[in-house]
């Protein structure tokens, strides 16, 4: 079988979904909505992470997918970061989906869904709108059991009990 182009037989898939989880724990610890994202361009090397910072910054866009792409932008120059992947702990919603798609991202791994709130595979539903210009591949469920019990405890401290 031939060699998919920008593919090499050497690498494998490596997930930065444990990096995302650590982003996560560190938005928590701030009093923040414990959600991480990594970004990663074509070469696999992380290029930027970020914890929700809503609160902290009060900034209601202040989504860690939010963040970390425009630190990636600005980093590189360019609204567009296309060949990048991005991990995220939980499901993105509509804003952050949209963001995602406006900037080119090539695979988004996402590990909890969000019923709730959710705008990829829930609620909007971004990337199937006629009016989305690029749709990323979408990979769901890594670590999502992490990602699922890191928002149970946060949610559930909040609640007292």
């Amino acid at each position: 079988m031939a060699a998919l182009p920008g593919y090499h037989a050497a690498m494998t898939f490596r997930s930065h979904m444990q990096a995302a989880l650590a982003q996560a724990r560190a938005a928590a610890a701030r009093g923040e909505v414990p959600v991480g994202a990594v970004l990663v361009d074509p070469a696999g090397r992380v290029v930027a992470e970020a914890g929700n910072r809503t609160r902290e910054l009060s900034d209601p866009t202040a989504h860690a997918e939010i963040l970390a792409l425009r630190a990636a932008c600005a980093d590189s120059g360019s609204e567009r970061l296309p060949g990048h992947d991005l991990y995220v702990t939980l499901e993105p919603c509509p804003m952050c989906a949209a963001a995602i798609s406006f900037a080119r991202i090539r695979r988004l791994y996402y590990g909890a869904s969000d019923p709730k709130s959710g705008g990829v595979a829930q609620g909007a539903r971004v990337f199937n709108h006629p009016q989305c210009h690029h749709a990323p591949e979408v990979y769901d469920g890594l670590s999502a059991e992490p990602a699922e019990a890191l928002l149970r405890d946060f949610f559930a401290d909040r609640r007292g009990g």
